[in-house]
């Protein structure tokens, strides 16, 4: 790993279930404060290593389980990233459902975002963030979300959707996902919809930014962003 800037780096984290809009709300900040300060990293470029079991072992796999994720790489990455220092990422290989060989070089940005489902269900991972995020949207919405994105970008049919969805998508999400919600600084209703949502993570950030080193001010899930 290779040393870069010493200025403070940001780390935030976006939660939500699959399917709610949290790629919405990460385009926002790359938008807001631009690609060459920001890198969005995807929770499931962690998932464990699965080279020592076969594709059809790799498919029974509870992917949206805690255990899936290789927590310890994670969080030396983010703590090197904090500071400044760069790191070379997983790329996950969603139709083999495994890591491929190839990593992806990162030079640490001012901003990184970590996006994914399950980010505050683990505390060593959430004392390292400056800013925890959480993305609140009707189940309906995301499994219509879901469908369509793994029909078109991962290949899979309607019915292995629906079966992985009723296997562990949603008892993962009741049990792990929705709880964490209460980990959260703000939760956002709409996602990056949400112009008052936005408004207030750009207020968070910005203070950050003047190298205020206490907490953000929006500390527990009772702070929602409306309409």
């Amino acid at each position: 790993m290779e040393r870069t800037m010493t200025k403070r780096h940001i780390l935030i984290g976006i939660a939500g279930g699959s399917g709610s809009g949290k790629t919405l709300v990460s385009n926002r900040i790359v938008e807001e404060y631009g690609p060459e300060s920001v890198a969005v990293i995807v929770l499931d470029a962690y998932y464990k290593d699965l080279s020592h079991l076969n594709i059809e072992e790799r498919k029974t796999v509870n992917f949206d389980h805690p255990d899936a994720f290789d927590v310890d790489l994670l969080v030396e990455h983010l703590q090197a990233l904090r500071q400044g220092r760069s790191v070379h990422i997983p790329i996950y290989d969603y139709v083999n459902h495994n890591r491929k060989t190839e990593t992806e070089f990162l030079k640490a940005p001012l901003i990184v975002v970590l996006e994914g489902i399950l980010p505050f269900c683990f505390k060593r991972i959430r004392e390292i963030l400056d800013i925890k995020l959480f993305v609140d949207t009707p189940d309906d919405i995301r499994l219509l979300r879901r469908i369509r994105r793994d029909m078109v970008q991962r290949g899979r049919t309607l019915e292995e959707i629906l079966v992985q969805y009723e296997k562990d998508v949603r008892p993962m999400h009741m049990s792990f996902v929705e709880p964490s919600k209460r980990e959260a600084d703000l939760i956002i209703p709409k996602g990056g919809k949400n112009k008052i949502a936005i408004d207030i993570i750009r207020a968070m950030i910005e203070k950050l930014l003047r190298h205020d080193t206490q907490s953000p001010s929006l500390r527990t899930s009772e702070n929602q962003a409306g309409d």
